[in-house]
């Protein structure tokens, strides 16, 4: 009987040595990781390819007043978005970073129920596509860096 437990105590002693040389030797976390968020360039990938060519046309300064009273031509349309109330609905902020269903960006460019006025762009549709919404989306939620 005292074999036995000596065999049995060996046995699990090697099994927990075994373990603990697996995990000091493993590459692979033991703890479930978080998928890092894509980080969206504002200057790459929001103003080049989605505010300027879409935007940028009834919304500048240039030898005009901006419709809405909203810049978004390239070198002014952060400071014109992000942490700035809009003039068109009260109590609405252009982009809210980290909110992005809370940005009234956000909210004119998916035609919302409760915008004033059109959906953006007002040219459309076709309006953004859903994938350069998400891009927005994405910048938003990532908070809305000046990149």
């Amino acid at each position: 009987m005292r074999e036995t437990v000596v065999t049995i105590r060996s046995a699990i002693l090697v099994v927990v040595v075994a373990g603990v040389a697996t995990a000091c030797g493993s590459d692979t976390p033991t703890t479930p990781s978080t998928p890092a968020t894509p980080a969206v360039s504002f200057s790459q990938q929001i103003q080049a390819p989605i505010l300027t060519p879409t935007c940028a046309g009834c919304h500048t300064d240039e030898g005009r007043t901006p419709s809405g009273g909203l810049n978004l031509k390239a070198g002014a349309s952060y400071a014109q978005l992000v942490n700035v109330a809009s003039t068109a609905k009260a109590g609405a902020t252009r982009v809210i970073p980290g909110n992005p269903s809370g940005s009234y960006l956000v909210q004119k460019l998916e035609g919302a129920a409760d915008i004033v006025g059109l959906r953006m762009p007002r040219n459309g549709p076709p309006f953004l596509t859903d994938a350069q919404v998400a891009t927005i989306r994405q910048w938003i939620q990532n908070g809305a860096p000046n990149n």
